[in-house]
């Protein structure tokens, strides 16, 4: 009897035994759904079981299927945008299909993932092989509180930007040593056919939910990323309200000078009822008058001093089904001055050009109106597991310069530029194994580009450029070995721009000087390729490498309105294909994040800005720019943060083109291209029960490369020297009840005398302009 027992016991631990092990074995599949706390799903979230290194996505209703859990108790690690990191126990069932929902808290401070929708599909900025910058709604709530002018805003919190012209333009914020295109929801803002520089400060920070900036050459969007592009998102409604609205007054002005105190009013209402929801928005603006940190009246050329902009917005959108949603976006901008200013010209390197009582001529200077429209329908599920996204955009830009003496007869210029377009993006995923993950992006652009300068008067300076461009496209990405994620992509540029037959303005009287030239076709066409990879399985140290290409027609405009011959033949309008080289790595390390990016770019045909006889024209040469960012951020305390961000470029073009840069020859490419070293340091403390304080210091360091004229002594456009200066911002914000808050932003606090480098570089005496004295913005906004 006894060795029966025995013999059952050890029966029943070989059972045992061997149902313990099928339960190991055994594998399930985890079908899931990721929420917020008002239940709204989570997109693109990422998904992992780390034990088991197995990883996937949310797709676009927040669902996901993860097969080859082994059973028992898994812990499950899920991330996204704006959320806390969410780590979860579950017990795995084999053959259980039940689906499970986590829901993810939203951040107070900080982001641990961010997607960047900037590349064409949503995707986690661990595992892009490429530098990227965002500001969420947060950072643009502290920055917009200092000064709500977007140019600003991302001189600050950009590196690599170059500083802002504290102008209604940017001119000469370059991003990397070269353009940036400038979309808002993907819509084209640049006028890369004649660059009017009024790109950047397209919409008003209040309607814009995130900016999203890609760092060096890119084809993604098309035409005129040499150095990468900045991306508005704008703002959608809140899920969770049936009704909301947000409402916000304040004034701005300097501490010191008369007629200085402005004001700015907006208001946001959003909602959603059954399937549609909505938002709109109203914001006006006035400027009072401009005064530097001495007390003097700021020049009122392209200044930003006596001005009243606009912002209205609409965002409608309607789900059909869960998967199926269409939406409209429609937005306007103006910004124009009107001054009782005119400009007394400064001495250059000594005195500042100022303000002085008078009439200006003309029309007042600025952007007329900025329409932009978007009519968006996405599909989940269009067919098999591919979704897609189908876009009809249109942007209508006006904007009149100051009136400028550099042409005979003097006058002012307008540009005009309207974009039509439509673009189809499809995104499949494919498994190819357990272990690889991969998805497929493709689609086609097409773009219609018209764009013209002329002046008030009626005389016509750049004719009339009509572009069509036709794009089809191929983005690929996948994941091995749930860390490495490889990406590569391709596009085919097909370009005709038709220009028509115009005379370019006389140089004397009677039409003295003028050439007829004959118009015509021009086509171009390329293929454009990019490729790259991230190793993201160690928090402390995360690289990637990459190369990618950008095609860019070159700035016609500028060659057509200089134009020596009488055929567009004989004209040079050879593209611009720049090729970047880029390698970096993000770290975090406790409470420290860090990262760090080298990047090295070259083009065998630039647009080195140059200052002849008067005239300004561009310099066709081989170009190199090269230069390194890097990043850091520390949680001193839970209530205490402090970070920043430095950034060094410099550009090199071979004259003799004999592939030596170093050349007797060849020469530094000049500060309209390449800004100077920017440091920026931020400090952020919340001790203080619904205060937060935010300080903020910036330095723009020297650049001195280039000597003046040996006959005249005066420097050539972009080549004046750079001489260093500092700044420090201040922002506070006290919530006083839950709806209602008061912001105030001090810009310049130390009061310090300082000229822009936009002042500086350009080396003229009506262009030596000081910054502003310090500044306030004090605003009460209430949300209900």
């Amino acid at each position: 009897m006894r060795q029966l027992y025995i013999k059952l016991f050890i029966t029943a631990l070989f059972i045992l035994s061997s149902v313990q092990l099928f339960a190991q074995t055994s594998t399930a599949t985890i079908n899931g759904l990721v929420v917020d706390s008002l239940g709204n799903k989570i997109p693109y979230a990422n998904i992992q079981i780390r034990k088991y290194k197995l990883k996937t996505t949310s797709n676009q209703a927040g669902e996901f299927s993860l097969a080859g859990v082994p059973a028992g108790i898994q812990q499950v690690r899920i991330s996204s945008t704006g959320f806390n990191l969410l780590e979860q126990n579950i017990t795995i069932t084999a053959n259980d299909t039940t689906p499970i929902t986590f829901t993810l808290k939203e951040q107070s401070e900080g982001l641990n993932d961010v997607i960047v929708s900037a590349s064409r599909r949503p995707e986690s900025l661990s595992q892009t092989p490429s530098s990227v910058t965002v500001l969420t709604a947060k950072e643009l709530n502290t920055q917009s509180a200092i000064s709500p002018n977007l140019a600003n805003i991302l001189s600050y919190s950009v590196p690599g930007l170059g500083f802002s012209t504290n102008q209604t333009g940017n001119s000469g914020q370059t991003l990397r040593g070269r353009n940036v295109l400038v979309l808002i929801d993907g819509i084209p803002q640049s006028t890369p056919l004649r660059a009017g520089g009024r790109d950047i400060r397209s919409i008003d920070p209040s309607v814009v939910d995130r900016v999203e900036v890609i760092k060096g050459a890119t084809a993604i969007y098309g035409n005129g990323a040499e150095g990468g592009l900045i991306n508005y998102i704008t703002k959608k409604a809140d899920q969770g309200k049936s009704f909301g609205a947000y409402t916000q007054a304040g004034i701005t002005g300097n501490l010191k000078g008369d007629s200085t105190i402005g004001y700015r009013f907006s208001q946001q209402l959003y909602g959603k009822a059954g399937k549609m929801d909505f938002l709109v928005s109203g914001m006006y603006e006035k400027t009072g008058v401009y005064w530097d940190a001495e007390g003097l009246v700021i020049s009122p050329e392209y200044g930003l001093g006596e001005t009243k902009s606009y912002n209205g917005f609409a965002k409608v959108g309607y789900n059909f089904t869960p998967k199926q949603r269409l939406q409209l976006m429609y937005n306007y901008f103006s910004s124009r001055q009107h001054s009782l200013y005119i400009t007394k010209e400064g001495v250059y390197g000594q005195s500042p050009a100022i303000g002085i009582r008078g009439v200006r001529p003309g029309e007042d200077e600025g952007t007329r109106f900025n329409h932009n429209a978007n009519l968006q329908y996405t599909n989940q599920q269009i067919f098999s597991k591919t979704d897609l996204t189908a876009n009809l955009y249109y942007q209508d830009f006006y904007t009149i310069y100051s009136n400028s003496a550099s042409f005979f007869g003097s006058g002012q210029s307008a540009i005009t530029s309207t974009k039509k377009g439509a673009r189809i993006n499809l995104n499949t995923p494919l498994k190819i194994s357990e272990q690889v993950l991969m998805q497929l992006n493709y689609g086609l652009d097409l773009m219609n580009d018209k764009t013209a300068q002329s002046l008030t008067d009626g005389r016509l300076w750049v004719p009339d450029m009509n572009m069509v461009n036709f794009a089809p496209y191929l983005q690929a990405s996948a994941t091995l070995f749930n860390d490495l994620t490889i990406k590569g992509g391709l596009r085919a540029e097909n370009i005709n721009i038709d220009v028509a037959d115009f005379n370019t303005l006389a140089t004397g009287a009677n039409g003295a000087g003028s050439i007829a030239v004959k118009g015509g076709e021009l086509n171009y066409n390329a293929l454009v390729f990019n490729a790259g990879a991230r190793y993201s399985k160690y928090k402390f140290f995360n690289p990637f490498i990459s190369y990618a290409q950008s095609f860019s027609v070159f700035e016609l405009g500028r060659v057509l309105r200089a134009a020596k011959s009488n055929t567009l033949s004989q004209l040079e309008t050879k593209p611009i294909i720049v090729n970047n080289y880029e390698a970096g790595f993000s770290s975090t390390l406790g409470r420290l994040n860090f990262s760090a990016a080298y990047y090295y770019s070259t083009s065998k045909l630039g647009a080195n800005l140059l200052e002849v006889n008067g005239t300004y024209i561009s310099q066709r040469i081989p170009e190199r720019v090269y230069g390194f960012e890097i990043q850091a951020d520390y949680q001193v305390l839970k209530t205490l943060s402090i970070g920043g961000n430095y950034a060094q470029v410099e550009g090199k073009g071979d004259v003799d083109d004999d592939g030596n840069f170093n050349g007797e020859k060849d020469v530094y490419l000049n500060t309209t291209r390449v800004p100077p070293s920017k440091t920026t340091v931020y400090l952020k403390y919340s001790g203080v029960k619904h205060l937060s304080i935010d300080v903020n210091w910036m330095r723009v360091g020297n650049r001195d490369r280039f000597k003046p004229n040996a006959a005249t002594g005066k420097y050539l456009i972009g080549e004046g020297p750079v001489k260093a200066f500092n700044l420090f911002n201040l922002a506070v914000a006290y919530q006083i009840t839950p709806p209602l808050k008061v912001s105030l932003g001090v810009e310049n606090l130390l009061n310090k005398v300082y000229y822009p480098a936009i002042s500086q570089f350009y080396g003229s005496s009506i262009n030596y302009v000081r910054g502003n004295g310090r500044r306030f913005n004090l605003s009460l906004g209430y949300a209900f």
